[in-house]
């Protein structure tokens, strides 16, 4: 587990590394990189977790089980908003469902942790909450990513998964998303992709998301424009920042914890 500059969270916890490419959002994943650096600090977990085509980063496919991980959270005492896999996703194909088991029993055990689970695999997360877990946890919040228009079908997969709350992570938005249902959807994430080979973010298709989350009653919460600005300019993140409609937006769901 580290502490984390990801605004909508307090730290990370791996216990997971590795992943695969299955959508447009993919492309550009800071992890990719984030693992390359981490093999050259020669960090074992992180071994043979990508591969170079051309000039780019990508992931291998291999992605790796850290049962010493599973110890970490339980050593915090202090509340966290906890993101689960930051380097990888719980519910890719090739974490076995023993693995997750552990995992969730961990969750069971530090109640005083919220933790927030993104994927970007929902099929699998609602075919393991349903058939193997069948367990609501009160401070698990279950999440899927939705980059563009093409991948909206995620947002029925999540519904039809039992949870305390859900959330969707418009981020990196690449494209407008259009008219999508949020009923049962507890809160949204919205954010423009950085980087040297970042894709524009367009205001309008934010518009479009604040908009429904208003008409739904789904907390808002806006993270970044990106390395493109509200007018189409290239800057840093930093410069370009995180305001939209003149304000920031840092709605998120509360907790029993008070969190």
């Amino acid at each position: 587990m580290a502490e984390t500059q990801i605004e909508w969270t307090d730290a990370t916890w791996n216990p997971v590394a590795g992943c695969s490419i299955v959508s447009a959002g993919c492309t550009n994943c800071y992890a990719m990189e984030m693992a390359r650096r981490l093999e050259a600090m020669r960090i074992d977990k992180y071994r043979d977790l990508t591969r170079r085509s051309g000039k780019r980063t990508i992931w291998s496919g291999v992605v790796r089980e850290d049962r010493d991980a599973l110890e970490i959270p339980r050593r915090w005492r202090k509340a966290r908003k906890i993101f689960v896999n930051s380097m990888s996703d719980l519910f890719h194909e090739a974490v076995s469902e023993e693995f997750i088991l552990d995992v969730w029993q961990v969750m069971r055990d530090t109640p005083h942790h919220n933790y927030q689970i993104l994927t970007k695999r929902p099929e699998r997360m609602a075919h393991i909450l349903t058939e193997v877990i069948r367990d609501v946890l009160p401070n698990v919040w279950l999440g899927t990513s939705v980059e563009d228009r093409a991948a909206v079908p995620r947002i029925d997969l999540l519904r039809s998964v039992p949870a305390a709350i859900r959330f969707i992570s418009f981020e990196p938005l690449i494209g407008p998303v259009g008219l999508i249902d949020l009923t049962g959807i507890d809160w949204a994430i919205v954010g423009g992709e950085s980087g040297r080979a970042a894709r524009p973010i367009r205001e309008s298709w934010i518009d479009e998301i604040h908009h429904q989350c208003a008409r739904h009653g789904t907390l808002f919460f806006f993270k970044q424009w990106g390395t493109w600005g509200k007018d189409n300019k290239r800057r840093s993140k930093k410069a370009n920042g995180r305001e939209y409609r003149g304000r920031t937006w840092d709605e998120m769901p509360g907790s029993q914890l008070g969190l």
